[in-house]
């Protein structure tokens, strides 16, 4: 591998900790924008976008923008693959990992434990999914991290203003079971076949995002729920994930796949130095 970019924006501490490990690793890596990426089709004289020259991307970041530069952003990203560029995570499987629906439903298929959860557009259908799922739940944006738009619902009249509320800005209304839990859960990072693990736990509120508040500490967690995230990861079809496991009286519940973790917490609690482990990891397989 000679040359490798990081998407993502140049003074976040993560791309800074890639760029580095490449490095460290000889790789010549440079940090570039998801705005800088170009399509070329065709015979275009001798240019070239920069892209090109790629053996290898690590999206580090999915900022925002308009449904069209999204949609182009993963097309020049799936086009990348086949031209030969290893990309970490694959276009398709961060898809499927920014789509809270979408990335359930892999996981329900592939016979993983899921909250029960109904997804409607329209406010009414919702107050019938916040009935049959014992009127306590959790309304959670279709995209999104973080902990950020999740709500807590319990009371008939709050969860019609809700999901009204969500019906009229035009959004999805993803209703979710709340599970009774201790205030704490397990984020299991993913890095190929390996898994590093640590608790967080939340004494204010249901969300243990470290973003939030939450603590970390370290974990130590069974070949089973190992298992669990390494299905998990390869259900999404992603190289690098961070799984959350919610556990309870009754087992783990997965929530979700990251397929853009964070692991400054992780990092801090393990000890590992992760990007140098994901470095590692896209050098064996690229």
């Amino acid at each position: 591998m000679k040359r490798l970019a990081v998407l993502g924006r140049s003074e976040e501490w993560h791309v800074q900790a890639l760029l580095e490990a490449c490095r460290r690793q000889g790789i010549d890596a440079e940090c570039r924008s998801f705005r800088e990426l170009e399509g070329v089709c065709g015979r275009v004289g001798d240019y070239r976008s920069a892209s090109a020259e790629w053996d290898a991307v690590i999206v580090r970041s999915m900022p925002r923008g308009s449904l069209e530069q999204i949609i182009f952003r993963m097309d020049v990203l799936g086009c990348l693959e086949t031209q030969g560029c290893y990309v970490c995570n694959p276009a398709r499987s961060l898809e499927i990992a920014i789509d809270k629906y979408l990335a359930l439903a892999r996981l329900e298929k592939a016979g993983l434990p899921v909250p029960r959860t109904i997804v409607a557009q329209e406010a009414a259908a919702a107050m019938r999914a916040f009935d049959a799922l014992g009127g306590d739940v959790v309304v959670k944006p279709l995209f999104g991290s973080e902990g950020r738009g999740i709500l807590r619902v319990c009371e008939e009249e709050m969860a019609w203003r809700v999901f009204k509320t969500l019906e009229q800005l035009e959004g999805v209304l993803y209703v979710q079971e709340f599970i009774e839990h201790e205030g704490r859960d397990v984020r299991a990072l993913v890095i190929g076949d390996r898994v590093l693990a640590m608790e967080r736990t939340s004494t204010g509120d249901f969300r243990t995002n470290l973003s939030r508040g939450g603590e970390a500490r370290p974990a130590t967690i069974s070949r089973e729920w190992e298992e669990l995230a390494l299905r998990a990861s390869a259900a999404v079809g992603t190289l690098v994930a961070g799984i959350d496991l919610l556990p309870t009286a009754d087992g783990p519940f997965l929530l979700e796949v990251n397929g853009v973790p964070g692991w400054r917490g992780i990092q801090r609690v393990t000890g590992v130095d992760v990007a140098e482990a994901i470095v590692a990891e896209l050098l064996a397989r690229a």
